[in-house]
């Protein structure tokens, strides 16, 4: 598939814009309801069973009041899951989010409006927020949460509703976008100018956010195309190749690589028959590569590879060492092989 000529972010905005497009209209139909149900538990429960059919690619549809605790079960495919009813959101960024533009608005009566948020000839996007995507904390994947705001009769935030998606659910780009060609210089985040060589490690910033990191890239390889990714731990950049574009690279920065919306901007991909890595084997590694970065010793990583058709990893050390390995010895190995073996 031929390149496009949107930028990474140009796509990512494209796509939430779509999304967003799709998912107001009904959306604010459920918070009309929910509203006029407001304090009734087995209405607003009743109102979300019956709303959930027109909100497209939902997984989780429920109420959360003011505080950010939520007031109704999860209606979900298979109906309500009462477990959830109770749980304290607050502390989600899909929340936190939510909050803070209703706090913003809490000395005007006026409704919010997104920055991005319009509907063409039917007109501006009131009351509604699709967040930034984020890592769910259950299934550990790249995660997208829209937020309604509730009101009341007298124009006051009662609460929100939250429509949960899986970003591998909702649609994506029909093409890649094109990795501007300009001058890149890669540098440790860290001077190392005055560090005894063989000392420990200093902390990058991609150390700081490597979960985040690297279930990103582990979503790129088993959704997205993505066959071969080279994580630069010291400089927190990722060099990535798409089997739809294999000739070609794409370098992703500190700032792309901690935001999950990014996934939006890769077509989607049925994960190759003929890889060697499974599937499922993808999060392993670089579980493992995760730990080795942060294991203490006289050398550190410095940068990871894992190519999932000639199921090979590679890891270069601080002692400028590289070992080449096929998957299965390295998932196997003791870590103290790499450190100082």
């Amino acid at each position: 598939m031929m390149a496009s000529q949107e930028s990474l972010l140009g796509t990512v905005a494209q796509q939430r814009d779509m999304l967003t497009k799709a998912l107001y209209k009904p959306l604010r139909a459920v918070g009309d309801q929910c509203a006029r149900a407001w304090g009734d538990r087995d209405a607003l429960e009743a109102a979300l069973k019956a709303a959930f059919p027109s909100v497209p690619y939902c997984k989780f549809l429920y109420v959360l009041d003011g505080s950010g605790r939520q007031i109704t079960a999860n209606m979900s495919r298979d109906g309500l899951l009462a477990e959830h009813f109770g749980r304290d959101r607050s502390d989600r960024p899909y929340v936190r989010e939510a909050m803070f533009e209703r706090d913003a608005l809490a000395n005007s009566r006026v409704q919010h409006y997104q920055q991005w948020g319009d509907l063409g000839e039917g007109g501006p996007v009131a009351d509604f927020l699709l967040c930034a995507a984020y890592i769910s904390q259950r299934a550990l994947r790249p995660s997208l949460t829209a937020m309604q705001f509730v009101r009341g009769s007298d124009g006051e935030v009662l609460g929100f509703v939250g429509a949960d998606f899986a970003l591998r659910d909702l649609p994506q780009a029909q093409a890649l976008y094109e990795d501007p060609r300009r001058p890149r210089r890669v540098d440790a985040d860290y001077p190392r100018t005055d560090v005894p060589a063989g000392s420990a490690r200093l902390a990058s910033k991609m150390d700081a956010q490597l979960d985040t990191v690297i279930r990103v890239m582990e979503e790129l390889i088993q959704i997205h195309g993505v066959y071969h990714v080279m994580l630069h731990f010291s400089s927190s950049q990722a060099v990535v190749w798409v089997a739809d574009d294999p000739y070609r690279y794409r370098l992703l920065a500190m700032n792309e690589l901690t935001n999950p919306d990014i996934c939006l901007a890769y077509p989607k991909c049925p994960y190759p028959k003929d890889a060697v890595v499974p599937a499922e084997r993808v999060r392993e590694i670089f579980d493992n590569m995760r730990t080795l970065r942060y294991t203490e010793g006289r050398f550190y990583l410095r940068t990871g590879t894992v190519n999932i058709f000639n199921g090979m990893v590679s890891l270069s050390f601080s002692s400028d060492s590289s070992h080449y390995v096929p998957y299965e010895e390295f998932l196997k190995m003791d870590y103290s092989f790499w450190i100082d073996g």
